[in-house]
Order: structure tokens, then sequence, then C-alpha cells
């Protein structure tokens, strides 16, 4: 597998990355690179078919909570620190023109 990995190769997914890489460390990049397609080989040899699909290692139930408005309508009291404010709402200066 490592062969399929040239200079080439390295510096084109480092310009993808916009990194400047040293020779040693595109050398390094390389062996790096082919280890882990070496791997991916690996895991493809696997025989995986009775393994059920999962899309996470732990079992996750639904952890989001109710949304629930606990502090309840405060605009007034908010509102008491604006140096100015307009129809509920704080006034601010035009920003454009």
């Amino acid at each position: 597998m490592a062969n399929r990995i040239s200079d080439e190769t390295i510096e084109y997914i480092a310009g993808l990355a916009k990194l400047e890489l040293s020779d040693s460390e595109k050398q390094k990049a390389k062996k790096d690179m082919a280890k882990m397609l070496d791997y991916f080989d690996m895991l493809r040899k696997l025989d995986t078919s009775g393994v059920e699909p999962m899309s996470h290692i732990f079992s996750v139930n639904n952890v989001f909570r109710e949304d629930v408005v606990t502090n309840g309508d405060e605009r007034e009291n908010m509102l008491k620190n604006a140096p100015a404010q307009r129809d509920g709402a704080f006034k601010v200066p035009r920003t454009t023109e």
C-alpha cells in the first residue's frame, strides 16, 4: 500500500491543509500515511458479516430536556438598565447609512 503514496500526493495534501512541510516532515508524513493505509487494508480483510451496524458504541438516549421558561418575562426590568428605549426595546445609534 505504501508505494501508492508519492511525493506529489504528500505535497498535494499538504497544500490542501495549507501546511509547509520540510523534506523530513514530508518523509515522516509519507510513512505515517502508509501505516494508516496498511491498517485500512487490515480492517478491510476482517469478517464483519455478523456485526450489527451501530451509530455509537454506547446506547444513547435523548439527553435533552424540555425547554421550559423559568425566569418569565423580565423585559421591564432589563429595560430599566437601558440608556434609551423605544417600543419596549433598546434604542441604539444607527450603524448604517
